[in-house]
């Protein structure tokens, strides 16, 4: 037995100085069981964009809201339990649901050139992603849009976003590069189904929303869902129509490659944020730090 002591003394040691994995609190990836989505998700929110596969029936940029009401991760099984067990995510299991609508707009919190006062939208889904930085705390992609055609106008984007733990907002950081123009107006904002209350930043560099949801079949126990969108340095603040639907949108003129920051968030009343007046607490707060 002594001679296999300081085995067991150097193994014990090991064990014991070995750190502990960490619990991720943030995640991102492409769901191609599920139509090439591209989701991210933190202990407030789920978000996603579309993909490749959805062209065939639907094209947007829009971002779509997934509303939870729990710190854990819960994307990957609602996905698992849809594609998988036919439990749907458009209902409430215990730990929120997707009710949220996007058809052809920008949804919760994309954005889209501005031409000639017209919202004009990419011609396809995100084509492709980038994973920039993965940790259990941290998440940064980028997604890329093809370059369409407007007119005499050639455009592409490169949308940057960072989500972590613990931050309500998204960042996200917009490369337009375009020729046949010096400068192009940018709209971020947000698609008005039918809410029951609007803030406009003074300064025009906020808007957000409180809303019933928007999804075929949504019941008034479903709750309200508040959304946001803060661009620092905005022009101004605008209400636009595209394809029928209402926008509540930031403007802001940039240059071809000049970096356009702003960002984006979503709240619901049955988490933690259960009034218009504190989720427009949180934003002005938010913009004001």
């Amino acid at each position: 037995m002594k001679r296999y002591f300081p085995l067991l003394v150097a193994l014990l040691s090991l064990t014991l100085c070995t750190p502990k994995e960490k619990k991720a609190s943030v995640t991102a990836r492409e769901v191609p069981e599920r139509k090439d989505d591209f989701m991210w998700e933190n202990d407030f929110f789920i978000y996603r964009a579309y993909g490749k596969a959805l062209e065939k029936e639907m094209i947007t940029p829009g971002f779509d809201i997934w509303v939870k009401n729990v710190p854990d991760l819960v994307a990957d099984k609602r996905y698992e339990d849809d594609t998988k067990r036919h439990i749907s995510f458009h209902e409430d299991h215990g730990d929120g649901m997707d009710r949220y609508q996007v058809g052809v707009s920008l949804g919760g919190g994309a954005s889209c050139p501005v031409v000639r006062g017209k919202m004009v939208f990419p011609a396809t889904n995100y084509r492709s992603v980038s994973i920039l930085e993965k940790t259990p705390e941290k998440v940064v992609f980028t997604l890329h849009y093809p370059s369409w055609k407007i007119d005499s106008l050639e455009i592409s984007l490169d949308k940057t976003i960072t989500v972590e733990k613990g931050v309500r907002f998204c960042k996200c950081e917009d490369l337009y590069k375009f020729s046949g123009s010096d400068s192009l107006a940018i709209a971020a904002g947000v698609v008005c189904h039918s809410p029951d209350a609007l803030m406009h930043g003074d300064s025009g560099d906020r808007i957000a929303i409180w809303e019933r949801f928007s999804e075929e079949g949504a019941k008034e126990e479903d709750g309200r869902i508040g959304i946001a969108v803060v661009l620092p340095g905005a022009d101004s603040t605008a209400s636009m129509n595209h394809a029928g639907s209402e926008h509540l949108v930031c403007l802001k003129g940039i240059r071809s490659g000049e970096p356009l920051t702003y960002y984006f968030s979503s709240a619901w009343s049955k988490s933690d944020i259960s009034t218009s007046d504190g989720w427009f607490a949180v934003v002005r707060a938010f913009t004001e730090r």
